[in-house]
Parts: structure tokens; sequence; C-alpha cells
């Protein structure tokens, strides 16, 4: 080779650094001797003399056989000496030569003919120490081993990040033959999203020196494409002995199985947690169309894109089911819901909508049969199953429903409707661990719908029952305009007792009844129902107030279980007088023109029911313009509240006696009362003329 065909040695690249060793020559300390035909040493090197021990002064010029060659081996060295200038054949073996010092030590030798430009032969000698020629062998062999048989894919890189040597089990990652990696760059091999932040760690690693170690990485590497790899990988910087960067190391774990296992045990975890906050969060009122839309905000994102909670009509009616046949069915939409605006929820049908599906469509088939329906990955021969119709299909198209799920909704045997479940956004089609996911979420929802449809079908019994029992009286009586209101409890708890009436009586008098039934649905209906009549019945009699309320505790007494809180007053236009008895009820408030509104201090009594207790009645006029509020406890208790309070608020409201009688009631119920409070509320309000 000539200096032309080698490397430029001109430039900062190649300039010499100094003296470390930089080879593996100079790890060796290979010694090279030149003989002349005679045998004498005429070229001894540095390393000739820290193998052997004599320095170029001292060896020059002597025969090699005598200096370092033990008697008993001269006869063979001379011959094998011989042989090479002859011949011109090359000789390598190993045989002992004497050091300086007396002792014997093992050579590896290599031994050839030269010749120089005037045809004068010598004998060139490379000799290096065999033990340790053997152990680098032996550790090359070891490395090479190592890194063919290792199940970690190994790399060199060179310091532009280009493949120097790939080991067997990296190929087997990226599914690339080892030298086709040679002379590659890693971004075009590595099968991960963020080589390039790879590619900058391992700049970082090769300017610093500072290994980084075990970083996560996660890929679809071209022998699996379809399944999500991971791998754990190290850098490390490579130098020679002398410390010049030679380029990195690249170690790759495939991690795959842990990283499946972690994501499945986090799955779990997530599935669990779903459970669980399902538990708190659907069911937390009797109201049906409530229950819907915390089940499908349950399900959004966490199940599904798009989520809709259908109930058959028939359920919802409380009718007795039919069994399933493969006709249509009538559904009722209650809740829908996307995790992102969509244009699937045009597809679907807007909660208090009602609409037929026919037996082909796969939620009627869900209902029919009470079993889940799973579509993995939705095709065009499916979306005609899925929507209500071809308009619906397309638009499940555009928003790129892909897997689809549907789940009845079973409560005590019966089915009820059905979860519908959609995927857009979300990449993963749905599994067979999604379908018992949402089955458990679907069979608590159902518990809690079958239990408030039933709830609610009880309570509208309960208020038709009330408000038939209630009067219809006209606005004015004698000497009196009248205003009246009920309202039952939310659908947290059911229909109370709760009555008001207005009875006109001889000689123009009216009797003014406001009473509260202890408990709720039907029998407390039923029992304030029984008790109207009879105070009715009494009232006709002409009694005193306080002898009314006596015979209504005796006719209480008679009902099982039954305590009953009543107000009994009757007005007389002519004397202006309104006598009032009180059973254990809230006192009623007053309030008239220059006056402030006061509660009418009246001996409480004791509630119907308790026996043998009289009751006493209290005269109050009532001038023109008075203002008498009757009203049941659930206008002014709370649980929050002291009653205290709330009596002085109520009296707040009747500060304008002149006000509208009707505006005064609704004043009074929207004042006082909260969207949530558990308890029925009777309001009766007179004024005198």
């Amino acid at each position: 080779m000539t200096a032309d065909d080698s490397l430029p040695l001109d430039g900062d690249a190649y300039r010499p650094e100094g003296p470390a060793s930089t080879g593996l020559l100079d790890v060796l300390s290979v010694a090279a001797m030149v003989l002349d035909t005679e045998g004498r040493i005429v070229f001894w090197t540095p390393q000739a003399e820290e193998l052997i021990g004599y320095s170029a002064e001292e060896a020059l010029g002597q025969y090699a056989a005598r200096l370092i060659i033990h008697p008993e081996h001269l006869k063979a060295v001379v011959k094998l000496f011989t042989e090479v200038l002859e011949t011109g054949r090359s000789w390598a073996g190993a045989f002992p030569v004497r050091h300086k010092d007396g002792s014997s030590r093992l050579m590896e030798f290599r031994n050839m003919r030269l010749q120089d430009d005037l045809g004068d032969v010598y004998a060139l000698g490379i000799a290096a120490d065999h033990s340790l020629l053997q152990r680098v062998e032996t550790d090359l062999a070891l490395c090479e081993r190592l890194i063919d048989q290792s199940p970690i894919g190994l790399a060199l890189l060179d310091p532009d990040l280009r493949y120097l040597l790939v080991n067997p089990a990296l190929e087997r990652i990226d599914g690339i033959p080892a030298e086709d990696h040679v002379g590659r760059l890693l971004r075009e091999t590595l099968p991960l999203s963020d080589v390039r932040t790879i590619e900058s760690a391992l700049r970082q690693v090769l300017t610093t020196g500072t290994p980084l170690l075990d970083q996560y990485h996660v890929g679809r590497p071209p022998t699996d494409p379809d399944q999500e790899h991971a791998w754990s990988l190290s850098f490390y910087r490579l130098e020679d002995p002398g410390g010049r960067v030679l380029g990195a190391a690249l170690s790759v774990v495939d991690v795959t199985e842990r990283h499946r296992a972690a994501a499945e045990a986090d799955r779990a975890r997530r599935r669990l947690a779903l459970i669980a906050d399902a538990s708190a969060r659907v069911g937390t009122t009797l109201e049906v169309e409530e229950t819907a839309r915390e089940l499908a905000e349950i399900a959004v994102p966490q199940l599904a894109d798009v989520v809709a909670v259908d109930v058959l009509d028939s359920a919802l009616s409380c009718r007795r089911a039919r069994r399933p046949d493969n006709g249509p069915e009538l559904f009722r939409a209650l809740a829908l819901k996307a995790d992102q605006p969509t244009v699937a929820l045009r597809a679907a049908d807007p909660p208090g909508d009602l609409t037929a599906y026919d037996g082909d469509r796969l939620v009627t088939l869900c209902v029919h049969t009470g079993r889940p329906v799973l579509v993995p990955h939705v095709g065009e021969r499916d979306l005609p199953r899925i929507a209500r119709d071809a308009e619906a299909g397309s638009l499940l198209a555009r928003a790129g429903v892909h897997s689809y799920l549907a789940v009845p909704l079973i409560a005590h045997g019966e089915v009820l409707g059905v979860l519908d479940l959609k995927r857009t956004r979300n990449p993963l089609p749905f599994d067979e661990d999604d379908v018992v996911l949402a089955a458990e979420l679907a069979g608590r929802a159902a518990v809690a719908i079958d239990n408030a449809r039933w709830f609610q079908s009880v309570r509208n019994t309960s208020l038709t029952l009330q408000r038939s029992l209630l009067p219809d009286h006209p606005p004015r009586h004698t000497g009196l305009e009248l205003a009246s209101r009920y309202q039952p409890a939310q659908a947290t708890s059911e229909v109370g007792g709760d009555w008001y009436d207005v009875i006109p009586l001889t000689g123009d008098k009216t009797a003014l009844v406001v009473g509260d039934v202890m408990g709720n649905g039907i029998d407390a209906a039923a029992t304030m129902g029984r008790l109207r009549t009879a105070t009715c019945a009494y009232a006709d009699l002409d009694l005193d107030p306080a002898a009314v309320l006596q015979h209504l505790d005796k006719i209480t007494c008679d009902l099982e279980h039954y305590i009953v809180t009543c107000l009994y007053a009757v007005f007389d236009p002519r004397t202006r007088e309104c006598r009032v008895a009180n059973a254990g009820h809230m006192p009623p408030a007053l309030s008239g023109p220059g006056r402030a509104p006061r509660l009418l201090d009246l001996p409480s009594g004791a509630p119907l029911g308790v026996g043998g207790v009289p009751f006493e009645t209290t005269t109050v006029v009532l001038d023109p313009g008075d203002l008498l509020v009757l009203y049941t406890d659930g206008l002014v208790e709370t649980r929050s509240h002291p009653i205290d309070d709330r009596l002085d608020t109520l009296l707040g409201f009747l500060d304008e006696p002149h006000r509208r009688l009707e505006e005064t009631c609704d004043l009074l119920l929207y004042g006082l009362r909260h969207p949530d409070d558990h308890d029925d509320v009777a309001l009766l309000v007179a004024r005198a003329l």
C-alpha cells in the first residue's frame, strides 16, 4: 500500500495524541528480530527487549541461538532456521526462549524469509508471550460467543451512529439481517416512533461518557406489526485503551411479556376502579332517566367513545314482559353520551324519543336473546344492523365507528333494555374482557333502573290518589279569598300524606284544615283520605274545633301505627272570629296591613293517634286584609337549618299582605323549598275580606 492508498495523515482528526497503547499489537507486545544467514541478530525491537530482557546494544551482532536458546533445543532450532532460509517456507509454533535473567519463557513464534534489493537473505522472527496470546485469544473467542449467543440485542455504532456490528438477537428483534445493518443509521432500522429521541440520548452519551441504562421504549417491529412490543435500551460509550472514543454500544432487552403483564394489571386495576366508581355513582336517585345518564357518563371514555342507554317502553310502563320473538321492539332513549363532539350523536335517538327497531337490528337481538352482541370490527355490512336507518349508518361511518358492543340491562331475570357502546377514537376493538366489564356495569345499573321504575310507578299511583283526594275549592268563600298548593316530594322519596281542605259550613262560616300523616306511599295517602272524609263529616256537625280534633284522635287511634298532625280552624265572617285548634302541627302565620307578620301562639296539643290528650280552641280576630297561612312541616323543615331560622324566613316572605295570593303561594314554595327536599308540602293561604 502506498501513501496515496492510506488515510490522510494531515488534519486534526488524525493527529497523534501521545505514546499511549492504542492497538492490539501493543497490548500483546509483539516483538520482532531479523537474523542474517549466519544467525547473527541484525535487527532488534524494543518489544524484543521487553520480552527477552536484552537491549538492542546487547543483542545486535550476537548469535541468536546462543543468546536466547537453551542448549538442549539448539539442534532443532538450527534445523528450522536452515529450512526457512533454504526453502522460503514460513514456520509457526511455540518453543521456549531463554530470558536474560536465566528463566525460560514459552513464546509464540512466526518465522519467514526476507530478501533485500541486493539479493541478500534474512530471517524474520515475530514473537509474543504464549500465555498472554492464549489469554487474548480466549477473551476474544468468549466475547464473540457471548455476543452471538446472547438473548440480548447488541449493536456497535460509530460516532456518527452508523452500525458497525449487530448480533443475531438484534436481527430477530428488528427483522433485518446483520449485513443490512452495517453502514446504516440507527433511525433506519429501529422500530420505535421516538427513535430520534434515542439518537439524541446516544449523542449525549458519546459526549459525556455517562451511560444511560434501562430506557423503556414501545413499538411495533416489522416481524410482528400487529402487536405492541416493549424493549429496555441501554447506551454506553466505547473507548480504546488510550481513551479514544470508538463509538457507542447499544443493548436491547425484549421486555414485551413484562410490559404486557403490567399493561394487563393496569387494565385490571382500571376496570376495578371503574366498577367501584359505578357502585358509587350509578343509582344515586330513584329516577330512571338520571340512573341511565349516570350509567352513560361512567362508561365514557373508559369503556366506549359513544354510549346510549335505551329501555323497552313496556319495561318503563311496568307491563308484564312477553316472551321474546323475532318481531320489532319499542325502545325509549334515556341517555346519550360521547367523549368528544361527533356526528355519531346525530345517528342515535335523542333522550326521550320513542323508536321501534326491527327484529334484525342488533339492539333488538340483544334484548330478545338476553345476551351481549359483540362486533369487534364493524364493516359496511354491520352498519345497517346497528343504525336505525341508512342516514344514521352513513353518520356512523363518518364518525369512524369501528367496533360495537350491545349489552342487555337485566334485573331479576327481566330484560329492561340495552347498553349500546361504540368506539371511534379508541383504536382497540372491544374484546371479551370489555364484554365482562360492560355486563357488570349494565347489571348494576339495571337493578337501579328496575328499582326506579317500580318506585316511579308506585309514586305516580300515590300521587294520583293524593291529588284525587285533595279538594277543588272555589277561590272565594264568604268573607275569604283563598289560594292553595300541594307539592309532592321529589323522586328520591315517596309521596306523603299531607293534605289541606276548605269546608263550607252553615251560617257562611268556613272550615280551614291542614294535616300531615306521618309516613309515605299509598297507605299514607289512603289514610289521609279517610281522615279528610271524617273531618268533613264532623265539620258538618258544627262542632267546636277542639271537639273535631278529639273525634279525629279516636279514629286515628284505630289506624295501626299512624300518627297525624292537624290544624283545624273555623272562620265566621259575621264576627270576624277565627277559632283554631292544634294537634301537634306547625303554628299558622298571620300578617296584616300595618302589622309585622307573626306566628299564632297556640297550645301545640298532641298529634292525632296518641289518644287521651285534650285539645284547646283559641280565638283570633281577622281584620280586613289579614293574611292567614296554614302549611305542613315540609315547607320549613330541612336537615341543615334550625327550625327557628326557617320560620323567621317564612315570616319574612309575608311582609307584603296586599300581594296576590297566588304570588304569595309561589313565593313561599320557591323561596323555602329546595329541589332535593324529601317531604311533600300542603299550603293554604286565606285573606279576610
